[in-house]
């Protein structure tokens, strides 16, 4: 129990003194997180209105593909994003093998189901006669599509919030397509690994609390953001 106290009290310190491998980790983690969600957003959104929005020939075939990869395995990802841009893979020519936009790159993959499900499950449960009254006021599609997407702005907070904790503490893709590299491609999820492997528990505390504060931060601007 003494070596938890006492590795919980060298967390704090690592975190207070500006100790540069932690540093590193979480502007590595920042980086790509940012990346990831920024494109997972910007495709699952529309994506996910026009499946919840739209009725077509094999939707529901559709709706069971993006549900079902909602459960792929980080592992799984990392080994495919690794396949196309190893030196073999078709992609390799691009040289993103162990770099963070490669990070980047498969948890976008991870994400982009989780924001496409839950925002066309958010569109399906939207007031049908919204769409009624938008058409008899004169709106256009353009106008259509944002006042839709204002009216279940909550769900999509939600569905953004789940998505970005995915991405935020998956472990299986940094490490493979990352590589772990220290200063370069180490993630605060892969560092905690590593660290607790060597028996190093102040680092490991360290980045675990500071996962921890990131988690509340982005709950308390979700938060803030559905009160205005």
């Amino acid at each position: 129990m003494d070596f938890i106290i006492q590795g919980i009290a060298d967390a704090f310190r690592l975190i207070v003194s500006g100790d540069s491998q932690t540093y590193s980790a979480i502007g590595a983690t920042l980086k790509v997180s940012t990346m990831s969600m920024g494109a997972s957003l910007a495709l699952g959104i529309p994506l996910g209105f026009f499946l919840g929005y739209k009725t077509f020939p094999g939707k529901r075939q559709v709706r069971l593909v993006v549900d079902t990869l909602l459960a792929l395995p980080t592992v799984f990802i990392g080994l495919i994003v690794y396949a196309f841009f190893s030196s073999r893979g078709p992609l390799g020519h691009l040289g993103l093998l162990f770099t963070l936009r490669a990070i980047a790159i498969g948890q976008t993959i991870l994400a982009l189901p989780i924001v496409i499900s839950l925002s066309a499950t958010a569109v399906e449960q939207m007031d049908r006669q919204l769409k009624v009254t938008l058409v008899s006021l004169g709106a256009d599609r353009c106008q259509l599509l944002m006042t839709s997407l204002w009216e279940v702005r909550h769900a999509i907070f939600a569905a953004s919030l789940t998505a970005y904790g995915r991405v935020m503490t998956e472990v299986g893709i940094s490490m493979m397509v990352g590589g772990n590299i220290k200063w370069q491609t180490r993630t605060v999820t892969t560092a905690i690994a590593l660290e607790t492997s060597k028996g190093m528990f102040a680092t490991g505390f360290a980045l675990g609390l500071v996962l921890i504060m990131i988690a509340f931060t982005v709950n308390i601007g979700v938060s803030v953001l559905r009160k205005k």
